[in-house]
This record gives C-alpha cells, sequence and structure tokens, in this order.
C-alpha cells in the first residue's frame, strides 16, 4: 500500500466533495445533538457503517457525544469487519495515513507496531484497501474530534479474547477512544428486524459477547469490545436503534443499525463494584481484580467497611500502599466479608443486604508530637484518620470514627485501646501518623 491510503468509497457511501460532505455530516450532528446532561463522552462507541443516507442519522447520535473530546482525545482505535478480504484474526496496514475528502488522518505508527506483535495480527494491505467499514468513520470522526492519530484494524475470526487483548494493548487513558464499526441484522422484513435487533441491542447492554454474525457483522470485534468493557467496568448505553427503512430505505429487506456508547464509571463506582464482586465470590477468592483502567492499577491503600442494618458486619484494609488499587479493594472486601476476626463470615443470604463503603488512603504522615497534650492538640476531628504504633503493638482508625468519637481525648483512648495499651498510655517511643480518605458507598 502506499503512504497514504487513499478514499475506496467516497461518492458513493458518502460525498466525495469536501463541502458537500462536510455540510451533512455538520447537518447530521446538529440534529443528533445531545440535551442537557446527555454529553459524557464515552470511552468506547459502537457505529453503523452503510450509506450515509441510511445509517448517517444513527452514526451521528452516537457521534456528537464526541464533540466534548475534542482536544482530549489524540488517539482513535478503529476496529470493523472484513466484508471483502479473508483474514484469519485481525490485520493493519502498512500505509502511514488514510485519507477522506476531508483531509488525510496520521496513523499512530507506535501503536501499530505494538500490535505487530500480537500472535492474531497480520498486516495485510488488501484487507483495508477497498474495506468501507473504516472509511465511512473517518468523516464523523474528523468533524468532531479535529486532530488524532488512527489506528485502523479489520477484524476476521479473531476471538473475543483476542479482540479484548488487543484493545487492552492500547487501552490508555482519556486520549484513546475506542470505536467499532458495525451495523446489526441484514436484509430481514421490517418487523423481523426489529425483533432481532432489539435482542441483539439487550445482549450488548448485558456485556455477553457472544454476538454471532447474522446479529451483527461486525460481531468479531464487538465481542472483543464487550468482553473489554466488562473487565474495565464500562457502562453500556443504547443511544439509537433504527434500521434503513426508518431512514431511507424499503421495508421488504432492511438492514439494522445501532449506535452503543460505553463510558467508564465514576470512580466511587467502580471500586464499589470491584468490592461487590469480590464479596459475591463466597469464601474462596477465586479471582482477584486484575487489568483495568490505569489508576486502578496505581499503587494504592484502602479500607473496606461493611454494615448491615446500620451495624456494623466487617472491616479490613491496608494502612500503606503495597499493591494496586484495584487489586487492594479486592482483597479487602473479601477479607471484610469473611476473615474479619470480629464476626462470623457473611453468609450468602446476606451479600444483598449489606452496605459497602470504601476508602482510598492518602500516604500517611509523622504527627510529631513531644507529649500527649502535644498531639490532642494537633489531631484534626473530622479530617485525619490516625495509625498508632509502639514497640509491637500498632492500630488505626479512620476518619470516620470521629463521628463517634468526637473528644480528641476519647479518640486516641479508644485507639490506644485496640492496639492492646492501656487508655491513657503515653511514651516517647509512641508514634502516630495521620493520613486522609476518599471515602465512596
Amino acid at each position: 500500500m502506499n503512504a497514504i491510503r487513499p478514499a475506496a468509497v467516497a461518492g458513493s457511501f458518502y460525498p466525495g466533495e469536501a463541502a458537500a460532505l462536510a455540510a451533512e455530516v455538520a447537518a447530521y450532528l446538529a440534529e443528533a445533538a445531545p440535551g442537557p446532561g446527555r454529553a459524557r463522552a464515552p470511552k468506547a462507541i459502537i457505529a453503523p457503517h452503510a450509506g450515509y443516507m441510511y445509517s448517517g442519522p444513527i452514526a451521528a447520535s452516537i457521534y456528537a457525544r464526541l464533540v466534548a473530546s475534542r482536544g482530549i482525545v489524540r488517539r482513535v482505535v478503529l476496529a470493523g469487519p472484513a466484508h471483502r478480504v479473508y483474514v484469519p484474526g485481525a490485520a493493519i496496514p502498512s500505509a502511514q495515513a488514510f485519507a477522506s475528502p476531508l483531509g488525510t488522518v496520521a496513523l499512530d505508527l507506535e501503536a501499530l507496531a505494538a500490535l505487530r506483535s500480537l500472535p492474531f495480527v497480520e498486516v495485510s494491505d488488501r484487507a483495508h484497501a477497498l474495506e468501507h467499514s473504516l472509511e465511512v468513520q473517518l468523516p464523523f470522526l474528523q468533524s468532531v474530534l479535529g486532530d488524532f492519530a488512527l489506528v485502523p484494524v479489520v477484524v476476521g475470526d479473531a476471538s473475543p479474547r483476542e479482540m479484548a487483548h488487543l484493545f487492552d494493548t492500547l487501552w490508555g487513558g482519556a486520549e484513546t477512544l475506542i470505536v467499532v464499526s458495525s451495523d446489526l441484522s441484514h436484509y430481514l422484513p421490517y418487523d423481523s428486524a426489529c425483533g432481532r435487533d432489539r435482542a441483539t441491542a439487550r445482549s450488548i447492554l448485558a456485556l455477553e459477547a457472544s454476538l454471532l454474525s447474522e446479529e451483527a457483522c461486525g460481531a468479531a470485534p464487538i465481542n472483543g469490545l464487550l468482553q473489554a468493557a466488562r473487565e474495565h467496568g464500562l457502562t453500556p448505553e443504547m443511544v439509537d436503534l433504527r434500521n434503513s427503512g426508518d431512514t431511507a430505505g424499503g421495508l421488504d429487506r432492511v438492514v439494522g443499525y445501532g449506535a452503543f456508547a460505553f463510558t467508564e464509571a465514576e470512580r466511587g463506582q467502580r471500586l464499589i463494584a470491584i468490592a461487590r464482586d469480590a464479596i459475591a465470590q463466597g469464601p474462596d477468592l477465586r479471582a482477584a481484580f486484575a487489568g483495568g483502567e490505569e489508576w486502578l492499577r496505581e499503587m494504592a491503600a484502602s479500607f473496606v467497611t461493611l454494615r448491615e442494618a446500620g451495624e456494623l458486619r466487617g472491616c479490613i484494609g491496608s494502612v500503606d500502599a503495597y499493591r494496586a488499587l484495584g487489586d487492594d479493594v479486592a482483597h479487602n472486601a473479601h477479607a471484610s466479608a469473611y476473615r474479619d476476626p470480629r464476626f462470623a463470615p457473611v453468609s450468602a443470604a446476606e451479600i444483598p443486604r449489606l452496605d459497602v463503603e470504601v476508602s482510598v488512603l492518602t500516604p500517611r504522615v509523622p504527627l510529631a508530637a513531644a507529649s500527649e497534650d502535644d498531639a490532642l492538640a494537633r489531631l484534626r476531628p473530622g479530617e485525619d484518620g490516625v495509625y498508632l504504633e509502639y514497640q509491637g503493638f500498632h492500630a488505626t482508625f479512620l476518619p470516620q470514627v470521629w463521628e463517634s468519637l468526637p473528644d480528641p481525648r476519647d479518640f486516641l483512648d479508644e485507639l490506644r485501646r485496640k492496639a492492646r495499651l492501656p487508655a491513657r498510655f503515653w511514651h516517647p517511643e509512641l508514634r502516630l501518623s495521620r493520613y486522609g480518605v476518599e471515602k465512596y458507598k
């Protein structure tokens, strides 16, 4: 392939002249602009790839969600099905840029080099030369994102696990958007198509990575995205679901189109979900948290507190960071449920009734105090988590404990008792340190 892969379906699937194409895309996007509170940028999307007169309005409904990502998204991983050339796994091109009437888009050569190391990925210019499933997405991406680098992947018989691995390889952060290009059912009567597409949408929203090609021509990349979305805790949303009979075609043989957004859960929701998943595994933790978003892979300490009907049911945590946050939360949640020595292990019947609270600790810092009175004066009620250590004795109270022990002297007395020291014990070698928490429940 030449250094620039030229547009192959301009003038047939979409206008071939730049001004007309820009105007048509702008009109679709204006019609699909999300209302207030609906503009949260997704991490991944599914968009259709038929001629614009048929699927353009549905594609615009999801691309309108990306307007706020302009200047933030710098790389797009674009995966779509192979329509013209058999691909045993997935195929990337040797080109350095892709062209559309709206200009050229540079390819992310470093990312493509990373994909070449995957055993199921081949370099195939034939697979890309005439493939429309990727090309028709470019004018929408160019219109909403402006400048970005592209990672184009044509997918054949790659498995869900392989495609999830491919997406994981380039997952990145907010700078990376994943786009899967796919239509849904093909050439069914209108009513039959509507029923099948609704069932497909339910599978996508349930993150069930088991779609067949008759349900979606891009089943292979969709299944990979669904598996990755489940592992990364993404939340799916159906933005639009129509077919060619709703836009510009007849009703006898229609093609289905769906638009779906996958957003990263808020930090607290994600941590609570990790904790609950670990507890739901029962007394034996078979699969601790692994992978996930970059912030979940950073070293951090956490506590997980369980309550039932307002009463404490377990609380286990880490004072210092020594493993990834996601892993720490999973292990501490499981330990709170099944290994807190103060309580019997939770039963399966109790699990749905548990209130789960996750506290992420900031690094602790020494609380320098020349005396007990000095220590009491330096404590910040309601704010400080406190760690006490003296020779082989140690204990900690989260900041939440101030709610039941608002007086600093009572707080410190109970902390010493927890460490199995006398309530009023003080010694020059006794060490206090404090930390803050981000609390989620």
